[in-house]
């Protein structure tokens, strides 16, 4: 966890941001984008990266300017009770990545146990990271940010022998896209992939020396950690019709090695999801310690991985999507646009913003349905936000108030 005194600068945040990109999940998705061929893949790859890193990057900016964890921002737009209301969306989407990760990096490991030493036990692996990420919570306060550094630097430089693996088949240069997935379906995967860690980023920029620095950093570490990843699943899945990465690295003998960087990226881009989802959910609770709720976290993740299987995903990002795009639409807006930056402590609730809210979410399932060049987060965002823009005013009034602040509860 990371102490309030304690202050984050550029190299942090590229270092932090790069590891949480380094995943088993990243890679995977990546792999989902093959059918496009390599150069328009890679081109929906860099562009969707761009995009959806910069809106990632806009919350970094608002939680560095007013010190606010994210989902702590929205009372900003939505008044305390639709703060918890979204304390609880985001929790479960952090519940279920972190079930993700944990599948996904189990199903890894449980391919080198069984190349390695022949053993065959998926559970006993799910069971194995869910006991890491614990540990690291439990014992990653002091010199978190170190740890995280060294891992991240070890992890970088076994994705680019990885790497190496994948871009030596000349192939891969060659390929050509087949149909069967849409520009606007892959632009999507991307975007929404950075959109995913947009409830996460301002728990951390809240802490950072300064704006542009935190900000930067994020941006930067993000998007070369993600792009990086998905390119490299997006080529595993061309050259070997297989984007898991534990293949190639049992291919180039890499053994023990591949047990390793499968473990580390899965234990350090999964403590940022059960870490926010603890600040989420002291939101409705403040009273628990950040620590022992995060430990819960990664145990409920561990049981939803054990029990629900959880390698088709894409729908769950979509999920996130249609959630999250119009809720940091209206909060972008406001913050950006219409310059309210003040927490009131008497707005209970903005039903005016929670209409657009829910307006924007089935924009965003038209858009999804229209499969638009660009995805349905960009055009979801945009008309919210225009929606936003042009009703504030008028819908700015219907709002529950309280009439005491004695009754009010930070």
């Amino acid at each position: 966890m990371i102490k309030n005194e304690e202050k984050m600068g550029f190299w942090t945040y590229i270092f932090l941001w790069f590891g949480a990109a380094i995943s088993i999940a990243e890679i995977l998705t990546g792999g989902l984008i093959a059918p496009l061929g390599f150069k328009m893949g890679l081109a929906v790859i860099l562009t969707g990266h761009l995009i959806g890193t910069g809106i990632f990057a806009l919350g970094g900016i608002i939680g560095a300017r007013e010190k606010l964890p994210a989902i702590a921002s929205t009372k900003i737009s939505f008044g305390l009770y639709g703060t918890y209301l979204f304390s609880i969306l985001n929790v479960l989407q952090l519940i279920g990545w972190t079930a993700v990760m944990i599948r996904s990096g189990a199903n890894s490991i449980n391919l080198i146990t069984q190349q390695l030493w022949q053993i065959d036990n998926l559970f006993m692996s799910s069971i194995v990271i869910g006991i890491f990420i614990a540990l690291w919570i439990l014992f990653g306060n002091d010199g978190i940010q170190k740890i995280n550094s060294i891992a991240v630097i070890l992890l970088f430089l076994l994705t680019l022998v990885l790497g190496a693996v994948i871009f030596k088949d000349e192939t891969l240069f060659t390929k050509i896209g087949d149909g069967s997935l849409s520009l606007g379906g892959a632009m999507e995967l991307n975007v929404v992939m950075a959109l995913s860690w947009l409830p996460l980023i301002a728990d951390y920029t809240r802490f950072a020396k300064s704006e542009r620095e935190a900000v930067w950093g994020s941006f930067l570490g993000y998007f070369l950690g993600s792009s990086w990843m998905y390119i490299i699943g997006f080529g595993a899945a061309i050259v070997s019709n297989n984007p898991d990465p534990s293949y190639m690295m049992l291919a180039a003998n890499l053994g023990i090695i591949a047990l390793g960087i499968v473990l580390l990226s899965t234990v350090t881009t999964t403590f940022l999801d059960v870490y926010s989802a603890g600040i989420s959910f002291l939101n409705l609770a403040n009273k628990l310690s950040e620590k022992n709720v995060g430990v819960v976290m990664a145990i409920i993740g561990t049981v939803v991985a054990v029990a629900f299987p959880m390698e088709k995903y894409e729908h769950f990002l979509y999920a996130i999507g249609s959630v999250f795009a119009p809720l940091f639409a209206v909060v972008i807006t406001d913050y950006f646009i219409v310059k309210k930056s003040e927490v009131s402590s008497n707005i209970l609730i903005n039903w005016g913003a929670v209409l657009v809210w829910v307006v924007g979410i089935i924009i965003y399932y038209q858009f999804i349905k229209f499969d638009f060049i660009l995805g349905a987060t960009v055009p979801a965002m945009i008309i919210t936000g225009l929606i936003y823009t042009i009703t504030w005013r008028w819908i700015s009034n219907w709002k529950l108030v309280i009439k005491s602040q004695e009754h009010y509860k930070a």
